[in-house]
């Protein structure tokens, strides 16, 4: 419906989280919920790290006054580009649905006091899936270690607990790069 213009809106619930995904545009079938996000910008940002690589949709709340800020660190961590929503005083009389790059949503709160007041839902559109034959380096090497200690099954296990990396890909891997 939102690709066709059509505006949506959500029934009113007890679960803001919820209400703002159905109305985000933004993949459902699969997200994870973190909770309000750390006031102090370095946890922030160590929080946010774990949303860089994450393929689900992430969804935070984040109180007014830190919003910004939140924000900034977020564009900070994923960089530009990356697809953002901001649910701001979801099904109330002046709920707002912001949409866009993460760097068009911190200009559009900078220039608009309003858009920084309310309760907050941030959404971020998970990251596209690692083609399967692009193991990161980090991956590799946890990958490379556990395959001389333990059977190859649960060091794929390991490495992707370790790591956020799909375990069938390293254990694809691992076959592929036995001794």
């Amino acid at each position: 419906a939102k690709d066709r213009g059509v505006k949506v809106i959500s029934v009113p619930g007890a679960c803001a989280l919820i209400a703002a995904l159905s109305v985000s545009g933004l993949p459902s079938d699969r997200f994870v919920f973190e909770g309000f996000v750390p006031s102090k910008s370095a946890a922030r940002r160590s929080v946010f790290e774990c949303s860089k690589l994450e393929t689900r949709t992430s969804i935070y709340y984040e109180s007014p006054h830190r919003i910004l800020d939140s924000l900034e660190d977020l564009e900070h961590v994923l960089g530009r580009g990356r697809e953002v929503v901001l649910a701001r005083e979801i099904t109330k009389t002046f709920e707002t649905i912001l949409a866009g790059p993460i760097e068009r949503l911190v200009d559009l709160l900078r220039n608009d006091i309003n858009q920084q007041k309310g309760e907050m839902v941030i959404l971020i559109k998970g990251a596209d899936a690692p083609d399967k034959h692009d193991i990161p380096d980090e991956a590799r090497r946890v990958m490379t270690i556990l395959m001389n200690e333990l059977p190859l099954k649960q060091a794929a296990s390991l490495t992707s607990s370790v790591t956020g990396f799909k375990k069938n890909a390293l254990y694809q891997w691992g076959l592929n790069n036995a001794n």
